[in-house]
């Protein structure tokens, strides 16, 4: 799709986020003229980018996948490329794939409210250049694809063989049969590569600094197979998704108010996995409650298959430095090693790193409340799309989007030129992302805020979250401006900061 000069609404990103975006503008907001603007050369984003061994998603594809096409596939918790075909399939299916314009990233996104319009400057093949839009949707998930977390480990730079992160693997492959590994990493990266490179006839160690508390569960959803048989394909899909939905809540509200319950029953299938493979179970006791950082699902118990082969080790240890043949841990040990992968986490990175203006004057969203998980205090006609911690992300993207036209609508209907989230008394605050994984911990000032009561709070609760959007009234704590009225945003914002404080 070539580029436009004026838009009524601009999505940036299209993965999840934008795929789900696009047909909710399409369905929600009739005759909405609209691009989705993507940074690379192809649709799909993470599951597009990331090529290491087993990538696969850690959430089942009937929450993952979008509420409007069913997922037709054999396995629940689907491989990347599956992944990918559908995502493909989905937007060519609903023409969204004619409204994605690709190889333009967007480095700025500037709002005039004289102008009442966003622009947006943005670089393509061609050249920089800028599009304005009336509404603008950031869908760009909160990762840097830039760039991956990696640590600082000592002598690394001297290593004779291949040092990879996952989020870089190589296009055309990694050959490794035969070669020792070590995978850097405890999280769900970790977890996936350190089997499939098992499979490909390394002997791989998985180096981790502290343990991650770990869940086996088939790849087939039985019951979804079962539905099927039964039901028209939509519906078998639909309960399914609800099926699901709900046991992950439960299962989470389970994990939150009886962590001591929780924590032996999650010891108890590792146990039952690690019998009579030689591998304590301290190597999966983590120091921490469940969910307080994410948990890691693994399919068909393949890393414990692995383990019991005695194709995989598991070493909790630090990294005191690389050296030529291998790796030095905190106690001395020396882990040989000809491949190093640095499963070490990711970056967080919100707007794909854009510059975001208001009248001239930056906006940090680590000093602005959220309000209703999508829209910052005091940015007028934009909302941001941010995912659940706890539960696959296409299940909040879908509510955030649904809301997002709902707003559109309202604008347009009223006769409003612009409208934004006014926190109107003192709240106090917290993190708009609530969880001590180390890529939320190490960027926690650079994120939204969320208040202590409705429109400013999410429950983390997919069917709470679900109820309160439906009842939702879009003008509550909003401000509205007519057309020719002089009104800046960014007044507004002072004013509560100033009140609260704590925002800052």
């Amino acid at each position: 799709m070539p580029l436009q000069d004026h838009y009524d609404v601009l999505v940036v990103g299209a993965g999840l986020s934008g795929i789900d975006a696009g047909y909710r503008i399409q369905t929600m907001c009739p005759g909405t003229d609209y691009a989705i603007l993507e940074a690379r050369e192809s649709l799909g984003g993470t599951w597009d980018l990331f090529r290491y061994p087993g990538i696969r998603s850690d959430s089942d594809m009937f929450t993952l996948g979008f509420p409007f096409e069913p997922w037709t596939g054999e396995k629940s918790i689907a491989d990347g490329a599956d992944i990918l075909a559908y995502l493909k399939n989905t937007a060519a299916k609903y023409g969204i794939d004619e409204r994605i314009v690709y190889s333009t990233r967007v480095t700025a996104a500037d709002w005039s409210s004289q102008d009442t319009r966003w622009t947006v400057t943005v670089t393509t093949p061609d050249g920089e250049r800028e599009v304005t839009a009336d509404f603008f949707y950031l869908c760009s998930g909160y990762y840097n694809y830039e760039q991956g977390y990696r640590p600082d480990f000592p002598g690394i730079e001297d290593f004779p063989g291949e040092v990879i992160h996952p989020q870089f693997w190589p296009a055309d492959g990694l050959d490794v049969e035969g070669k020792r590994v070590t995978v850097i990493g405890s999280g769900a990266t970790a977890m996936t590569l350190v089997p499939a490179l098992a499979r490909k006839g390394a002997a791989v160690t998985m180096l981790q600094r502290s343990p991650t508390y770990v869940i086996s569960l088939p790849s087939r959803d039985a019951f979804a197979h079962t539905l099927r048989k039964l039901l028209p394909g939509k519906q078998a899909y639909a309960a399914t998704r609800l099926k699901n939905a709900a046991t992950s809540v439960g299962f989470y509200e389970f994990c939150r108010r009886a962590p001591g319950l929780a924590t032996k029953v999650l010891r108890g299938g590792v146990a039952r996995q690690l019998k009579d493979s030689g591998v304590d179970m301290a190597a999966f006791t983590p120091r921490y409650n469940p969910w307080d950082e994410r948990l890691c699902v693994v399919p068909d118990s393949d890393l414990f298959t692995a383990i019991r082969q005695h194709d995989v080790e598991v070493v909790t240890d630090t990294v005191e430095r690389i050296e030529t043949d291998g790796i030095r841990t905190g106690s001395g040990r020396s882990i040989p090693a000809d491949v190093i992968v640095t499963a070490t986490g990711l970056n967080v990175q919100l707007a794909g790193g854009a510059t975001v203006r208001v009248d001239g004057q930056e906006c940090d969203p680590g000093s602005r409340y959220i309000y209703q998980g999508l829209m910052l205090e005091g940015v007028p006609n934009a909302a941001i799309c941010i995912g659940y911690t706890n539960a696959s992300w296409t299940l909040r993207a879908d509510l955030s989007a649904k809301f997002f036209c709902r707003f559109v609508n309202h604008v347009r209907q009223q006769g409003h030129a612009y409208g934004y989230p006014t926190v109107e008394r003192e709240m106090p605050t917290s993190p708009a992302l609530d969880l001590a994984a180390g890529y939320i911990q190490r960027s926690i000032a650079t994120l939204p805020k969320q208040g202590d009561r409705k429109p400013w709070f999410l429950r983390q609760n997919y069917f709470a979250d679900r109820r309160d959007a439906r009842r939702a009234d879009v003008t509550d704590d909003m401000t509205f401006v007519r057309p020719g009225e002089r009104r800046s945003p960014n007044d507004d914002v002072h004013r509560a900061g100033a009140a609260v404080g704590s925002v800052a």
